[in-house]
């Protein structure tokens, strides 16, 4: 049996919360790209093999998909999005949390909300990314190859033709309707192109 419970948080909670990510950005620049990505991996890591309840490491998990959006080669996510998710992830690269670490049980309660909160603001990345995957993972299939030997051209020719192909399926729909719709001396099916 699982339930749910919610939570607010205040103004001054989330005024919190953005002065801890502005403190991690801020450290961001004194840090490697390399260094944070490795600091994101350790903390998905240590929720991994500790014994964090499910609510917490669901959440934590999603480090994963940030960290997957800077590595992905096939993705090569670009400025400024590349920035804005290494600065999120830049909060997990600081030692110094609301909530220590090693307390058992909810030691990631700060880094879950705070990831909750990440996710709200890379919405548009994180679906975007999460679409790509999916198609990739779909024309691989499709080309009877693996994910990881698909490299961007393949990536664009594929989606090319899926686009060139939808464009005509909706042309030749959008000429059915025309067809159907004509009346008396009414111009609703004109085209230059036949």
């Amino acid at each position: 049996m699982s339930m749910r419970i919610t939570f607010d948080l205040s103004e001054s909670d989330l005024t919190h919360f953005k002065q801890v990510m502005t403190k991690a950005s801020s450290a961001m620049k004194t840090l490697s790209p390399e260094t944070i990505l490795s600091q994101a991996k350790s903390v998905l890591k240590d929720v991994d093999e500790s014994e964090t309840p499910d609510f917490i490491s669901e959440r934590i998990g999603k480090l994963g998909t940030l960290i997957s959006m800077l590595e992905d080669k096939g993705w090569d996510l670009e400025e400024p999005e590349r920035g804005r998710v290494l600065s999120a992830l830049a909060y997990f690269a600081d030692p110094e949390d609301l909530i220590p670490d090693n307390i058992p049980g909810l030691g990631y309660l700060d880094d879950a909300i705070m990831i909750e909160l990440i996710c709200r603001q890379l919405k548009h990345e994180i679906e975007a990314y999460n679409d790509f995957c999916v198609y990739r993972s779909a024309e691989a299939t499709r080309r009877g190859e693996e994910v990881d030997t698909m490299d961007k051209a393949d990536w664009a020719h594929g989606r090319r033709k899926e686009l060139h192909s939808r464009m005509r399926r909706r042309r030749r729909s959008s000429r059915g309707s025309r067809s159907s719709s004509r009346s008396g001396g009414s111009v609703a099916g004109f085209s230059l192109f036949r």
